[in-house]
């Protein structure tokens, strides 16, 4: 089978490598659309220690859509042709290559698979592409849902990649009546404006004036606040976290989504006297891919046009620096012929 294999910066090989063989109770997976994660990109372009426990010389890839094309005589319920989201903390065994399945590779081995808890059926109503996004879309979904979101309450999301846009759309499935997302990204934010969201370009702001017109004003400990209670940062600038502490209304709360290796300093005092709260999200948990699938079986987001370009397998090292490329495109994926 083909693989892509990490060598190092800027480094990657399509190899062929021994074909699987089906052990009785295994199931072989083959990949149809991957996503790059912006780990991917990360590591690509700047080697190690930014994202999954990716190694030199070894497969990785993680946001993948697949249909099962082997089936070991022991297994039930599964059959040769099924869609599946492969569940990546589970689907190889091996819960330290949730981020190393094998999305970059034509196959993926799945030894005593379980449905819906190591490979999920995929809806005939979701695309093969949508699909590919099954992935972050838990992410967003479990960052959103750690904000607590309550039917009518307004929020903001910073960063409209796909995590960060995942996130807005779990909130308004969660009942939120409004929903910002700010990016530098004109081209970006009018994907987003095209989902229906209210947007804002804060590169130039960093007092938030245009987000407090769009949202309205509130009181925080520091005076005039934005007025929404939810807070996601899924860009991971350190300006995210200092306009919270600075803006963010009284029993407002803030989410951390965005993968960063930076340590900062919090103001205790403001968010014990603000009555304000931050929290970590990170993975996901098989109640956020029960409503991810939901959230794609609606229709209600016409999420294939999160999805910009599309490369081969062996065109990925073209196709990461095209994800890297925040100004002119959003989600690409890997299709496999």
């Amino acid at each position: 089978m083909k693989a892509a294999l990490y060598q190092g910066v800027e480094n990657i090989e399509i190899a062929e490598l021994p074909d699987y063989k089906c052990a009785d109770d295994a199931i072989i997976l083959k990949n149809i659309y991957s996503s790059i994660c912006g780990t991917d990109v990360a590591v690509y372009k700047h080697g190690l220690g930014l994202g999954h426990r990716i190694t030199v010389g070894g497969e990785f890839g993680h946001e993948t859509v697949c249909k099962v094309s082997a089936v070991g005589k022991n297994v039930k319920d599964i059959k040769v042709g099924d869609r599946v989201y492969p569940y990546p903390i589970l689907v190889t065994g091996d819960r330290k290559r949730a981020g190393t399945i094998g999305g970059f590779s034509e196959y993926i081995y799945c030894p005593n698979p379980v449905w819906e808890e190591s490979v999920y059926h995929v809806d005939d109503s979701i695309s093969d592409k949508a699909a590919a996004l099954i992935e972050p879309f838990t992410v967003g979904c479990r960052a959103a849902r750690r904000g607590l979101p309550q039917l009518g309450e307004k929020a903001v999301v910073f960063g409209a990649g796909t995590i960060g846009i995942a996130a807005a759309i779990s909130l308004k499935y969660f009942g939120c009546k409004q929903v910002v997302i700010c990016d530098y990204s004109d081209f970006r934010l009018n994907i987003c404006k095209q989902l229906g969201f209210d947007v804002y370009n804060n590169k130039a702001d960093t007092e938030l004036q245009g987000l407090k017109e769009i949202l309205g004003t509130n009181v925080g400990v520091n005076g005039e606040a934005v007025d929404c209670e939810i807070w996601i940062d899924a860009a991971g600038a350190d300006s995210v976290l200092t306009a919270y502490e600075k803006l963010g209304k009284y029993n407002s709360r803030m989410v951390l989504v965005a993968v960063g290796t930076s340590k900062r300093e919090v103001d205790i005092l403001g968010l014990t006297f603000g009555q304000k709260s931050i929290t970590g999200s990170g993975g996901y948990s098989p109640e956020d891919v029960a409503d991810v699938l939901e959230i794609m079986k609606s229709g209600k987001w016409d999420i294939d046009k999160m999805i910009t370009d599309e490369y081969s397998l062996e065109n990925l090292s073209e196709a990461i620096e095209r994800a890297a490329d925040v100004d002119n495109a959003l989600n690409v994926i890997i299709r496999f012929d």
